[in-house]
């Protein structure tokens, strides 16, 4: 038997002063989300508010139509670009009763909770679940108006059923807190007897091809698939150029609107990034909104602690570059979708000394010399001011 493919529509609020092309944009990356857990997309629906209903998230119209939606073409997910609360997720699952109702956040989750491998990174997801679904526990049952009573109950005339829930996730929290910090102790240390080799830490958007580049440097078999988060589990690799090692790193990628009960929890992951010497921000060069994906890793960079790192950029997926040839002759200015590779080095080579950069296919191979001898130059110069004695090796 073939297995039962599940399908997703996904549900977008254009609020006042939003573009809405954007939360187009932001939808089409939902679907990439959703197909990376296994659920197949389906449609996508806007509505233009001045501000989210603090109900039902959207409108009630806007709400039935999709609810008549999803029964007429036996939708799996309704699946919200925006975190709801517990009562807008609750309100809204009494009108679309045909379909799970979840949001962005719990997608994330999911594909994390999928992609976990290690022990260690299944802990991690498994807090950061547990963080989200605490303060949504009530409605999570169908039962929570029994009372649970007698002797040796706590409350004592007896404890409603969410009490015992919320307790248990509260206990469960404690306990993998504690046992991360154990984990996270053995980790400091294993950082720690690296000695003061020079660490660099692969930083970038979600699918960006740093797993790749990873092992076209390391020369090493890094898991690379072209979907999000293939990536958790920070990987380090020790890369010897010219007569010079040094430490990189692969780590988990950002997103937008990353959960922050993932950044708490995947924090000790994180330490790899905040005592790295350099980072190496990886980005996606072919994607149409690089630039905002370049943003939301500097304020994530920021907001772990790491925004003081110096960085060395690299653009990469040259080879899947596509631009419309600007029209000199067009009364429309030219826009990042009409500008050439060729025009877009030369804008962004104007602020190398400030943060240097480079282009590449790592695909390909393009550019890949160039980048180890930058990478080469940058780290010799940090291993000669902390091996001074030493230079004679290069």
């Amino acid at each position: 038997m073939e297995p039962k493919i599940e399908r997703a529509v996904f549900v977008g609020v254009v609020k006042q002063g939003d573009d809405e092309r954007k939360i187009v944009e932001y939808l089409d990356e939902l679907r990439f989300l959703a197909e990376t857990a296994g659920v197949e997309g389906d449609k996508s629906f806007l509505q233009k508010l001045e501000k989210p209903d603090n109900a039902t998230y959207i409108k009630s119209g806007k709400l039935l139509e999709i609810a008549d939606y999803c029964s007429e073409n036996k939708i799996n997910y309704v699946i919200f670009d925006d975190e709801l609360t517990g009562m807008q997720q609750r309100n809204v699952e009494k009108v679309i009763k045909t379909s799970s109702v979840i949001d962005r956040t719990s997608l994330i989750l999911e594909i994390f909770a999928q992609r976990a491998k290690t022990s260690y990174a299944k802990m991690q997801v498994e807090l950061a679940r547990y963080n989200y679904m605490l303060p949504r526990l009530a409605g999570m049952w169908t039962h929570l108006e029994r009372q649970r009573g007698g002797h040796g109950m706590r409350g004592g005339m007896g404890e409603t059923q969410i009490e015992v829930d919320r307790r248990i996730v509260k206990e469960r929290i404690t306990r993998l807190k504690e046992l991360l910090k154990k984990v996270d102790k053995q980790m400091s240390t294993q950082r720690g007897n690296r000695g003061q080799l020079v660490r660099l830490a692969l930083v970038g958007y979600t699918n960006v091809g740093k797993s790749t580049i990873m092992n076209r440097l390391a020369k090493s078999d890094v898991f690379a698939e072209n979907k999000l988060f293939a990536t958790l589990d920070t990987t380090v690799r020790k890369v010897v150029i010219e007569n010079v090692p040094f430490l990189l790193s692969d780590t988990v990628g950002f997103i937008r609107k990353l959960p922050t009960q993932l950044i708490e929890a995947f924090k000790s992951t994180l330490d790899e990034v905040r005592e790295a010497d350099i980072l190496v921000h990886v980005v996606d060069i072919s994607h149409p909104d690089y630039r905002e994906q370049m943003e939301v890793v500097d304020s994530t960079l920021k907001e772990i602690g790491a925004g003081d790192k110096p960085v060395y950029v690299i653009f990469n997926k040259t080879d899947a570059y596509r631009y419309e040839k600007y029209n000199e002759f067009s009364l429309v200015p030219p826009t990042e979708k009409n500008i050439s590779l060729e025009d877009l080095k030369a804008e962004w080579m104007k602020n190398c000394e400030e943060k240097p950069c480079i282009f590449i296919s790592a695909k390909n191979k393009t550019g890949m010399e160039k980048l180890r001898n930058d990478i080469y130059k940058m780290v010799a110069e940090i291993h000669a001011g902390r091996y001074p004695f030493n230079n004679f090796l290069w």
